[in-house]
């Protein structure tokens, strides 16, 4: 049966900072473990903060994120240095300042086509996961934001194809209701595959969304994932009725 841990905050801040502390101790449990650890970033205002937040505590803490591979959730179809784009959020919020090493940065390649952007995120999120053609990568963390709409990663509502998609493992999205209209999402089969998955919920506007994501017949995109999971965490600090 699914169930949905809701951790509480003041504001987006100390959401932002209690998430980075809890990845920070993920990575350095991993790290003595002595294996490596796999995350998918997203984009927003809310990652922003979580991404500015870990870096100073990773600096503090002496973090090694030698054994942390990166991947994303989503990207815009875009190059890597526009301003909309995922992977420049991330790169100059925390894998430059952290010297993450180049080879652990699998970003998603929004100059290519979608569906080729797609597939190469999918052979290589399998290589590093170790999983075989045709089988679900697991990765260790997804961070997911919300839209007002219900949306997680480039997952909108509407679309019955990635609604009903279990198998693949990043999908081509095209004609977003929000710019620009082509991107690159990972798949609901892997979201729910995923070790853990936390959601970034955060900001006005957002508490219809979440409490009918929460609602046992919710039909929206984080509705979904949070049904076809045993566990999901989400940060928030919108009140739910």
């Amino acid at each position: 049966m699914s169930q949905s841990e809701i951790l509480f905050f003041p504001s987006d801040d100390a959401l932002a900072a209690a998430a980075a502390v809890a990845w920070l101790d993920a990575i350095a449990a991993s790290t003595a473990g002595n294996r490596d650890f796999t995350v998918a970033l997203s984009g927003g205002r809310v990652m922003r903060k979580f991404l500015a937040t870990a870096t100073t505590l990773a600096t503090a803490r002496a973090m090694d994120f030698s054994r942390v591979q990166f991947f994303w959730a989503d990207e815009r179809c875009v190059p890597p240095d526009d301003p909309e784009s995922n992977f420049r959020l991330a790169n100059e919020a925390l894998l430059l300042p952290a010297a993450v090493p180049a080879e652990n940065i699998h970003r998603l390649r929004g100059e290519l086509a979608p569906a080729a952007a797609a597939e190469a995120a999918t052979r290589q999120l399998r290589k590093v996961c170790g999983a075989s053609a045709g089988e679900l990568p697991t990765l260790d963390l997804v961070l997911l934001g919300m839209g007002e709409d219900g949306h997680v990663a480039s997952l909108f509502p509407d679309d019955a194809a990635a609604a009903a998609d279990v198998t693949a493992v990043f999908l081509p999205v095209f004609n977003a209701p929000k710019p620009p209209p082509n991107r690159i999402s990972l798949g609901h089969g892997p979201l729910a595959t995923a070790r853990a998955v936390w959601v970034l919920a955060a900001g006005p506007g957002k508490q219809a969304a979440l409490s009918h994501a929460l609602a046992a017949a919710g039909s929206t995109p984080l509705a979904r994932v949070l049904q076809r999971r045993a566990k999901t965490t989400i940060f928030t600090d919108i009140g739910c009725e």
